[in-house]
């Protein structure tokens, strides 16, 4: 019997025109396993509509196709339900799809689903707000902010960004309470890590895993300018960790309380609560993985 699979498409997520999409799904997609049917984004947060309903219909996977925003949307949908989370990486950063091992190019992203590979990976949630791969409360949640409204996408445009804000940017300050030990301090990152990265190969946890039933608490205490090119270089060398300025720390449970209350969770900006419960679900949503 065939399996059903539903693309959710976000027509204006990244880069690159979608307009033949429907076109290499088709000519990628193994009919003989799966019947297909297709749905376009209107407005945000439609996909999340659009997956949950296609979950209580028993669609068998959803396939996000769009970036980290088009994922998080139907992904957290997906969370506790049956139907199963497919990706086509088409956005700016991809980072939970490159944790995942799934090509950036379509035709072979799309070959990954006739492999029918998946896995049960945790997620995370933060009072009432679950995501995926990555969230965050510094410098990155203050991007991700600016970055939704930008007038441009893409990679250049979200350098460009980090670059112009790097310079006015200040630490906000938080309150740790987790393994038994609260500690209060200033932080230019405090990010919350399920998968590795960001996106593009900036890799903020290089050993944190999306099936270990913990996640990472890392954080990056302020520095001067002049360290910062040095910090970048080890971010895309899977090496912050062993950087003097950051800390990685694996948890289940803790406590976070902000003074500066924006968040990102998979690069979506969030206004969030001052005090943050956080916590793991461990395998409570089953996704594709890649094949490399």
């Amino acid at each position: 019997m065939k399996q059903t699979i539903l693309f959710i498409i976000n027509p204006i997520s990244g880069v690159g025109k979608k307009g033949d999409l429907p076109d290499i799904i088709k000519e990628n997609l193994d009919l003989a396993m799966f019947d297909y049917s297709i749905a376009y984004t209107e407005y945000k947060k439609h996909a999340k509509e659009i997956a949950y309903e296609a979950s209580m219909k028993g669609v068998d996977i959803v396939c996000a196709v769009g970036g980290d925003g088009s994922v998080h949307e139907v992904g957290t949908a997906l969370i506790g339900t049956q139907t199963k989370l497919a990706i086509i990486p088409c956005g700016s950063g991809n980072g939970l799809a490159r944790h995942l091992g799934i090509s950036m190019e379509i035709p072979e992203a799309i070959q990954c689903i006739n492999k029918n590979e998946f896995i049960r990976m945790d997620t995370v949630l933060v009072n009432d707000k679950p995501f995926l791969g990555i969230g965050g409360y510094g410098f990155d949640a203050h991007i991700a902010k600016k970055f939704d409204t930008y007038h441009k996408r893409g990679f250049w445009s979200y350098v460009k960004l980090v670059i112009q804000e790097f310079k006015n940017y200040r630490p906000i300050n938080v309150s740790i309470s987790l393994n038994g030990e609260t500690r209060d301090m200033p932080v230019f990152l405090c990010t919350i890590a399920n998968a590795s990265e960001f996106g593009n190969g900036f890799v903020v946890s290089p050993n944190s895993s999306i099936t270990d039933g913990k996640i990472e608490l890392c954080l990056l205490k302020p520095f001067s300018a002049w360290f910062a090119p040095g910090l970048v270089y080890r971010f895309f060398k899977r090496s912050s960790h062993h950087s003097k300025f950051f800390e990685i720390i694996s948890f289940q449970k803790a406590r976070i309380k902000l003074s500066q209350k924006i968040a990102h969770y998979d690069g979506e900006p969030f206004d969030v609560r001052e005090d943050l419960n956080v916590e793991v679900v461990p395998h409570s949503l089953t996704i594709l993985k890649g094949t490399h």
